[in-house]
């Protein structure tokens, strides 16, 4: 039976050591009817619980730290008679079977649309005026769901893991958007195909004067004749992949130029110095829409290495191109939005790898893996707006007491 519906939230609070909780009807608006709008793929008989009260749990679960179905079901289960009303989950909790069923069947690309659309609109309430938007876009193969099928017909068949590519706001931190990525024939996974479909998602994303930062693998003349389409602009790293077009900018003259930036900074047992220039392009570059070219320059080595080979400084050149002229984007800022780009890797990859310990996960089969992966990103995505600089913390001060990721929600 569930529980009363007259039960007074005051009552609530008091039972919960006085910390008020949000009504079932008011629960994470938006967010609710976020996930009232994903398909059920159940038959209508014999469901017991609906999907939005699976879901829900799931965020909140994820949001305390849950790393699998199993975590989920477990965290659901230990809940408060209280605060299980509040989400709408009855004495006979979901089971881990019920949640594994349901999360790996949903539409997982429909679900991260819909997940980034939420979260862009919560991110759009903290934007600052004047400062250019700026998008970084990569990609990440879950290997944890990596498995072999049909084992059991005697004949195993190696399925490569789920490759994802998704899109963050470099200021915020926050995911806008993931699509799945195909496996190829030799079962590696090719990003370049879903770069515009992930644009795509961004339906209630502006991209008109947003810079979009991504590597070399999209350094290709289809994705920014679609992103001056868009009105887009770009910034993208130059390698081996584009060997014409690395050949033209290594050829310029940098030795004439002047440095636009340098910063200096010591981490992680490294000492590093970059050095940036840029160079307004002429004519003779082949690539459409380029309007400057920029050379990097890095320079690194250990700081406690002593005097000898281990404590030589190591210099690596790297080459980018924008179709931002000089007046529409500064030395500075491009130095910053090409750094900031990894913070798609130490923000969100190494957050779902370390912390979340994504790459050891056995869900594997389904739309679990992506599913899964969008609730984590949606979890980092919340954490993040409320001001969390550390997620690993988060997560623990949230799965200390099960009220706090219900109170998370409650963002909007």
């Amino acid at each position: 039976m569930p529980a009363s519906a007259s039960l007074s939230i005051a009552a609530v609070a008091d039972q919960v050591g006085g910390v008020a909780l949000p009504d079932p009807a008011s629960l994470a608006p938006g967010l609710q009817a976020v996930l009232g709008g994903v398909v059920d793929p159940r038959k209508r008989r014999g469901v017991r619980h609906g999907l939005v009260v699976v879901l829900s749990a799931a965020v909140c679960a994820v949001a305390a730290g849950a790393r699998s179905f199993v975590a989920v079901a477990e965290w659901v289960a230990d809940l408060p008679d209280e605060l299980a009303a509040v989400l709408g989950v009855d004495r006979r909790c979901p089971s881990e079977s019920t949640i594994r069923r349901v999360l790996g069947k949903i539409d997982a690309d429909r679900f991260d649309a819909a997940l980034g659309g939420f979260v862009h609109r919560l991110c759009a309430q903290q934007a600052v005026a004047g400062r250019r938007r700026v998008l970084a876009v990569d990609g990440k193969t879950v290997r944890g769901s990596r498995h072999i099928a049909g084992a059991g017909a005697g004949v195993g068949v190696e399925v490569a893991g789920r490759h994802l590519l998704a899109v963050i706001d470099q200021h915020t931190r926050v995911v806008l958007g993931q699509v799945a990525v195909e496996a190829t024939v030799a079962g590696s996974a090719s990003e370049i195909n879903q770069f515009t479909p992930l644009l795509d998602t961004l339906t209630g994303v502006d991209l008109a004067g947003v810079v979009i930062t991504a590597d070399a693998l999209h350094t290709q003349r289809e994705h920014v004749t679609d992103l001056h389409a868009r009105g887009a602009h770009w910034v993208l790293t130059v390698k081996g992949n584009q060997p014409r077009l690395r050949r033209q900018l290594a050829e310029l003259p940098w030795r004439q130029v002047e440095q636009g930036h340098r910063s200096a900074e010591t981490g992680h047992g490294r000492r590093e110095i970059r050095v940036l220039k840029v160079v307004t392009i002429a004519a003779g570059i082949a690539f459409p829409h380029a309007r400057q070219a920029i050379q990097i320059t890095r320079r690194t080595r250990p700081v406690n290495a002593r005097a000898g080979t281990k404590g030589r400084w190591r210099t690596e050149t790297v080459y980018a191109i924008t179709d931002l002229g000089p007046h529409q984007a500064r030395p500075e800022e491009l130095a910053g939005w090409i750094r900031g780009h990894w913070q798609i890797e130490n923000g969100l990859h190494w957050v779902r790898d370390v912390t979340y310990a994504e790459d050891s996960s056995h869900i594997r089969t389904g739309a679990g893996p992506q599913v899964m992966a969008a609730l984590r990103n949606l979890a980092i995505s919340l954490h993040r707006l409320v001001g969390a600089t550390n997620i690993a913390a988060a997560l623990r001060h949230h799965g200390r007491n099960a009220t706090r990721p219900l109170q998370l929600l409650r963002i909007i």
